[in-house]
């Protein structure tokens, strides 16, 4: 069996890694891929999001399932392409047809499935360049702060958080002119809800799901959750707060009606879906869903499924997910992430990573990196993501941390208090 993995960061690293330990996959392809995943599958300078590449990269390399990644070749319709293709078809895809992507390429898309499904969620409403005069009609019905989101994919950019009337009117006509491309023609306007976020995850086949461990993530670039937001600069796994009844109900009032209510709108849903939930006084509200794993959750998610993952995914290939099993470590587990000085704003690439051979007791996920002469070097604004389990958070946290300072490149930078709101918890 032969496998090719889409993308090039650090989830796409924790996939490969743990699917080259199934005895059921031969070779691991994986486009473009980074540094890390080389040492364990062959990278293939490849586009994700360009089809016909791909689709040659499959017959070349005899491929017989295709992995995805990243968010934007689901939106974009990889899955479709392949199910259209008369070669392609026969060919497994774990990550949903456009249709269902749509959950996380439309916002507005997914409070309207989720508000006619009874899915809990922040109240809203939508505008377009037809309606965005009424826009400051319905913020004033709202309490600050305004939550103000572009509608379409914004590269993890397009959501921002206002505390001031005026600045919002500004950001949603910011947005409709064009701020984020054609990922703001739609602006969708949010209560805030004011609690503690955490990430759900789950493996469909678009009947039966198996829930995978859940985590949270620390997005800001600065410690305390200040400055930019980012792609993500840690997370920890489980979350402490999300014990069996708060778990309970996130699988009676979210994920289930989620999977009844993608059938019931006649929308197959083969892949994963990444629940992004808040805790408001002990009641789980969806923020947003994606259409994929997270990053960097997939990086302390993924080393705690114990069995094998390969086997959940011939799950969703053959409809028979429900008869697979799922085994979670129970110890702790925690990611911290080192970043490009300056990230998310400018930074400079291309610089030697050193000291990764010194690392102990701890998983070195590659994100941002390339290979060059015998050495890695940076090649994105995450770069590299160390992992670690602990019998307790504080346990897990501080052997990443003890590895994370073994590491060098110039301008590294990390946030050092990963989990510090949940310390009390």
């Amino acid at each position: 069996m032969n496998i090719l993995i889409l993308g090039s960061g650090g989830r796409e690293h924790a996939l490969t890694w743990k699917l080259a330990q199934s005895n059921k996959i031969s070779r691991i392809f994986i486009a473009p891929g980074n540094a890390g995943t080389g040492l364990l599958g062959t990278n293939l300078n490849i586009d994700p999001s360009d089809f016909e590449q791909v689709k040659k990269a499959v017959a070349v390399n005899m491929i017989n399932m295709v992995i995805v990644g990243p968010e934007a070749p689901l939106v974009a319709g990889i899955h479709d392409f392949f199910l259209q293709d008369d070669f392609l078809k026969f060919i497994p895809v774990v990550g949903p047809q456009k249709s269902a992507a749509m959950l996380e390429g439309s916002k507005d898309f997914a409070k309207a499935f989720m508000t006619r499904h009874g899915i809990p969620t922040a109240k809203y409403r939508s505008f377009d360049t037809t309606n965005v005069a009424e826009a400051d009609q319905f913020l004033k019905m709202l309490e600050p702060p305004y939550v103000i989101k572009a509608d379409g994919l914004a590269a993890g950019k397009g959501v921002v958080i206002l505390e001031s009337l005026s600045q919002a009117r500004e950001e949603i006509y910011a947005i409709i002119n064009g701020k984020f491309g054609s990922a703001g023609k739609k602006v969708v306007i949010e209560q805030f809800l004011k609690g503690i976020e955490l990430s759900v995850f789950i493996i469909t086949d678009g009947k039966s799901y198996k829930l995978l461990p859940d985590a949270k993530d620390y997005k800001r670039a600065g410690e305390g959750d200040t400055g930019l937001n980012t792609g993500g600069m840690g997370a920890i796994s489980p979350v402490p707060f999300a014990d069996p009844a708060f778990m309970d109900k996130v699988k009676t009032k979210i994920i289930n009606p989620t999977i009844k209510g993608l059938m019931d709108d006649g929308i197959e849903y083969k892949g994963f879906i990444f629940f992004g939930l808040i805790n408001v006084s002990g009641e789980p509200f969806v923020i947003e869903y994606n259409a994929r794993l997270g990053d960097p959750e997939s990086e302390v998610i993924i080393p705690r499924i114990k069995s094998d993952l390969f086997d959940l995914m011939e799950g969703v290939a053959h409809g028979d997910l429900e008869n697979r099993d799922l085994v979670i470590d129970d110890r702790f587990a925690a990611t911290v992430m080192l970043v490009s000085g300056g990230y998310p704003g400018h930074y400079e690439k291309g610089y030697e990573i050193s000291g990764l051979e010194s690392t102990t007791d701890c998983i070195i996920f590659h994100a941002g990196t390339k290979s060059a002469v015998d050495k890695s070097i940076t090649a994105g604004g995450r770069v590299i993501a160390v992992s670690a389990f602990g019998t307790t958070m504080k346990e897990a946290l501080e052997v990443s941390y003890r590895n994370a300072g073994m590491i060098q490149f110039r301008d590294i930078y990390f946030r050092k208090d990963i989990g510090f709101d949940l310390k009390n918890l």
